[in-house]
């Protein structure tokens, strides 16, 4: 895997790691979901990792929330703003030259997350709708069963952006819900929950991140045109400008997801 470097940091001591060891799974199991507000949010957070694991046939599913309808820059493209978006995404997905990877566009509205999450009964025929439902709860739950990732990349829950939290908020109660008996027509339930990882896009994590890929300048350089195919989304310069000038590295956090257990908490108390 000569194009690429992972390292993990824990305790302050930085080691490097084999691919391989960074995805224990065998590889014809691995099975990478990476779920993002926006389209060109796939490519900011994620464009070396997508290359990386499709590089080595790892199956990818980008998951695009959002239909992008608010993202027009100028008053022409505001009528055709989806469409040119999702052409946009099309132009930068060739960039990468990804193998076996597919996209799933939820269609929800642009800017409007808040008001779409959990789950209710779709009261009319819509994009987003599936068995009857709507909802963020809904759709997520449904993809994972679907698609049973072995591993989830998303957008850190720190964004300003409320678009950006509320997938982050929402995509953790689907993987419980994915997990259990609940909803029976989305699915089977799974049966080994996936690894949890978050990305920054426009904002800083949380708590610093664990997980870092370092590529070559040639993959770097693919990753930066798949950004620049959108031309459309001008606001976002700036990021790129800061992805541009930091170099060819990708940053992430391993998030545990961990349920509550009393047992963990009974040894301070001397009874």
């Amino acid at each position: 895997m000569n194009n690429y470097s992972f390292y993990r940091n824990e305790s302050e001591t930085t080691t490097q790691i084999e691919f391989n060891d960074f995805f224990k799974n065998s590889t014809t199991d691995e099975k990478i979901m990476v779920v993002v507000p926006h389209d060109d949010d796939l490519m900011i957070g994620a464009g070396m990792m997508l290359m990386a694991c499709s590089e080595k046939n790892i199956p990818i599913i980008a998951v695009i929330t959002t239909d992008g309808s608010m993202g027009y820059c100028t008053a022409e493209q505001q009528a055709d703003i989806i469409e040119i978006r999702k052409k946009e995404t099309e132009d930068s997905l060739k960039c990468l030259n990804l193998k076996n990877c597919n996209v799933e566009w939820c269609g929800f509205p642009d800017c409007d997350l808040p008001n779409q999450k959990g789950r209710r009964k779709s009261v009319v025929e819509s994009d987003e709708a599936i068995a009857g439902y709507t909802g963020l709860q809904n759709t997520y739950t449904a993809l994972l069963r679907k698609y049973k990732p072995t591993r989830v990349f998303v957008s850190t829950g720190e964004d300003y952006h409320p678009d950006h939290k509320t997938v982050y908020e929402e995509l953790l109660i689907s993987i419980f819900h994915s997990g259990g008996d609940i909803w029976p027509e989305l699915g089977a339930p799974l049966k080994a929950l996936p690894h949890l990882y978050e990305m920054a896009i426009y904002c800083d994590f949380p708590e610093k991140p664990n997980l870092l890929l370092k590529a070559s300048l040639n993959e770097f350089t693919k990753k930066l045109d798949s950004i620049y195919a959108y031309r459309s989304q001008k606001q976002i310069k700036s990021v790129v400008d800061s992805i541009e000038k930091n170099g060819p590295y990708e940053l992430f956090r391993e998030i545990s997801f961990k349920l509550y257990q009393p047992r963990d908490y009974l040894k301070q108390f001397s009874i």
